[in-house]
């Protein structure tokens, strides 16, 4: 029997793979596009990490007028949970990624080079690995898992660096194909092996479009190709998608680097053009540092030494896509602060081009981290937050709050009934004519805290602490409240207007009208009209820190003017 005969035999329906071929043929797309793939497995939910893949991803093809496909592979069938499709599409569109090709649905997909779902696949994964043994460059193997464990364990008493089925130690690789045949029909299980041509002592030069040029060992294992199960490893599987998709751009974690000479060697041996790789470095988080016990390092000090690690589906609960949408971290956000940490320059192109689209931005490979990812800082998130959040109009504050507010916080639900009093309210400070827009909501978790004050049945349940600050005894401030609803409070008046009544008042009951006024002689005056204005500032919302008072106070209107400041005379 000979290698032809031999695939025949256990690959008997496999079409040539001509047929594959042309039945996939190469996309007619402008020169340079870029045509790539988002490919999670449906084991569990989206990871921060893939969304900053599919974000850079999304950029790309969108600059180049090429191809994003959502591929799903689900070849470990053990991992894979009920509706994981639905969970990974369901978490790219809270964050506005639109795939061009791929699943749309646990069942249902879009595309003319599908399945793109991987076990759905399996037929086009047997015609190249049947071409790859009559090709020599796979055969079966019947090695057990005990026959495995005994070649490691003679490996390591050799003391050997490379622990592997590989070489000599390979001992199905050149076993006689009437013996292989005899086995097959009498139904012994197998695995398909690639047959590896490294030398042990062999260099690749890697070209990736984010580290350059690396020089790395040739691959020598013989790698599983078809499990028992005679679904595909990854490995193999991701070569024959990526070749017949036609994807141009591998992106992915530099977790994936060390494995890039097998890839390589499975394109070559596949007679496929390989893909550019682009690996990146994944991000990292500031954790205390353990031992083997699990318990705190601690230095010299007794303090807790501090280490880098990657961001973890186990241990934090920012590795999953869906906590910023329970947290109300809008998608914009989320994604503009990873494009900082994908490319150095990104901030600086945002401060240069403030309305400027995301996708707009022109990414760089060479911008991107190549050995030690970026730290994750909530911090540093929730700044950018406050950033994009100022530049949305109060039309889309509202819509969005109101949105995240019915699936997670019904007191604020029931506060923004309302939409035409809660637009006046989201639109303080807001909008495209304001040079100084508010930055005070980063989430819209908190956005109740922020507003809370603008609404009386929430307000008047609320027990406040009026910190006054400067002015601070019962008769000032009722003094304050008094003349300034009976004598110098007018709707009518415009910022102006309104602020040189506000210095009459402070003049009136001795305070400086000016604060330049009060720094010339402090002696002089118990106060300036700044702290005239805070008491008030204080008596009507009952924080220190709001947005502008005097649009506050447009919104609120007379009646509520009058009613809030009898009520901070009241609990005084």
């Amino acid at each position: 029997m000979n290698k032809q005969e031999l695939a025949d035999l256990i690959f008997p329906g496999a079409e040539d793979v001509s047929y594959y071929e042309e039945k996939y043929p190469a996309r007619e797309l402008p020169e340079g596009a870029v045509v790539t793939r988002f490919a999670p497995s449906p084991t569990g939910f989206v990871h921060i990490g893939a969304l900053e893949q599919c974000i850079i991803e999304t950029l790309l093809v969108k600059q180049s007028k090429g191809v994003l496909i959502l591929r799903i592979e689900d070849t470990d069938q053990k991992r894979t949970i009920e509706n994981g499709v639905a969970g990974i599409l369901d978490a790219m569109r809270d964050f506005d990624i639109a795939f061009d090709e791929g699943m749309t649905g646990e069942t249902e997909s879009v595309g003319a080079y599908g399945p793109y779902r991987q076990t759905l696949r399996q037929e086009i994964y047997e015609a190249y690995a049947k071409y790859l043994i009559e090709n020599d460059r796979a055969y079966p193997c019947f090695a057990t898992e005990e026959d495995l464990a005994d070649l490691r364990k003679k490996q390591e008493e050799a003391g050997l660096d490379t622990i592997g089925y590989y070489g000599e130690w390979a001992i199905y690789r050149d076993y006689p194909e009437d013996e292989a045949a005899k086995r097959i029909q009498n139904g012994d299980p197998y695995v398909i092996r690639f047959k590896s041509t490294g030398k042990p002592d062999g260099k690749i030069t890697v070209k990736d479009l984010v580290k350059g040029k690396t020089e790395m060992p040739q691959n020598i294992m013989d790698v599983v190709l078809i499990k028992g199960d005679g679904l595909p490893t990854y490995h193999f599987a991701h070569a024959v998608d990526d070749h017949l998709m036609r994807t141009t751009h591998v992106i992915r974690s530099n977790e994936w680097f060390t494995s890039v000479p097998l890839h390589l060697e499975l394109f070559y041996a596949l007679g496929f053009k390989a893909p550019k790789y682009c690996h990146y470095a994944p991000m990292l988080k500031n954790d205390v540092k353990t031992d083997a016990e699990g318990q705190p390092v601690l230095d010299e000090s007794g303090e807790p030494v501090m280490t880098k690690r990657k961001i973890s589906k186990r241990k934090d609960p920012e590795a999953a896509v869906s906590y910023y949408h329970e947290e109300g971290i809008p998608a914009e956000s989320v994604k503009e602060y990873l494009m900082t940490i994908a490319n150095s320059d990104f901030e600086m192109w945002r401060r240069n081009n403030e309305n400027a689209d995301l996708y707009d931005f022109p990414f760089a490979w060479k911008k991107m981290s190549t050995t030690e990812g970026a730290l994750f800082d909530m911090d540093k998130l929730i700044d950018v937050s406050k950033n994009v959040i100022s530049r949305f109009s109060a039309q889309k504050v509202y819509n969005d709050v109101y949105a995240w507010a019915k699936r997670y916080d019904d007191v604020l639900c029931a506060m923004l009934q309302d939409e035409d009093y809660s637009l006046r309210v989201f639109g303080i400070e807001r909008g495209a004519d304001i040079k100084k827009k508010r930055k005070d909501i980063g989430r819209w978790s908190d956005v109740r805290d922020y507003i809370f004050y603008m609404y009386d049945d929430v307000f008047e349940s609320t027990d406040i602490e009026y910190e006054y600050q400067v002015i601070s005894d019962k008769e000032t401030l009722t003094k304050i409240f008094t003349l300034y609803v009976d004598e110098y409070y007018n709707a009518a008046d415009d910022n102006g207007q309104w602020f040189e009544r506000m210095k009459d008042l402070a003049e009136r009951i001795g305070y400086a009208r000016e604060v330049k006024i009060w720094k010339q002689d402090k002696e002089a005056w118990p106060g300036h009209v700044g702290d005239v204005s805070t008491a008030l500032r204080v008596g009507l919302t009952g924080r220190r820190n709001t947005p502008d008072l005097y649009q506050i106070m447009q919104v609120m209107g007379t009646d509520r003017i009058r009613a809030r400041l009898k009520l901070a005379q009241k609990r005084l």
